[in-house]
């Protein structure tokens, strides 16, 4: 096998979600952002109706989405059940990131794409996202709390239709997690017919 194939593959099998707990509060540059969503631009899409679309959020911000998923939390919580701790915990993650991407996408009618084609292609050009990240030596993970169903028309975001969910990111920590994950086999999860 060729070099780019091998470093591909080291790539992908080493992409995995890692959490807050595990970054540092350093800033990401706009120009790291900025790639990472141009090779986000590159998944494969039908009819190339490049249906993602993504908000960036960074500084005050990630302290407005804090709030917001704080407060989403609090609107949608009876007083018998509500929890100060959950409360607090609901807008901690944007506050222990470095950038967070919401990932949203601008649906195309019905009729001329499904829309699971296009949820599917917005998830490839998370998928390239997360793989250039993990190549940068970046961490985080894709989230899609409740709260996702207002994010557009709180944000007033007027280029997408929905969020599909918020990519957390930062550069990690000294020391990371054991990487414990496992993988079916080959043979579980295929069939061959000849």
């Amino acid at each position: 096998m060729n070099s780019k194939y091998q470093i591909l593959k080291e790539i992908i099998k080493s992409r995995r979600a890692i959490y807050p707990q595990f970054y540092k509060n350093e800033e990401i540059s706009d120009e790291i952002l900025t790639e990472l969503i141009e090779l986000a631009s590159w998944a494969p899409n039908h009819k190339m109706t490049q249906p993602w679309r993504f908000v960036i959020l960074k500084g005050d911000a990630l302290v407005k989405l804090s709030h917001f998923l704080a407060e989403f939390y609090k609107k949608g919580t009876d007083a018998d059940s509500f929890s100060e701790i959950k409360y607090k915990k609901a807008g901690e993650k944007p506050l222990q990131s470095s950038a967070v991407i919401a990932i949203c996408i601008n649906r195309s009618p019905a009729t001329h794409i499904p829309e699971w084609e296009e949820t599917a292609a917005v998830a490839c050009a998370v998928q390239n996202i997360w793989l250039s990240m993990t190549a940068m030596g970046l961490v985080g993970y894709w989230s899609s709390p409740a709260a996702i169903v207002d994010f557009v028309s709180e944000f007033k975001i007027e280029n997408a239709t929905e969020c599909l969910g918020f990519f957390f990111l930062a550069k990690p920590a000294d020391e990371l997690p054991p990487d414990l994950r496992t993988r079916k086999s080959v043979e579980e999860i295929s069939t061959w017919l000849s």
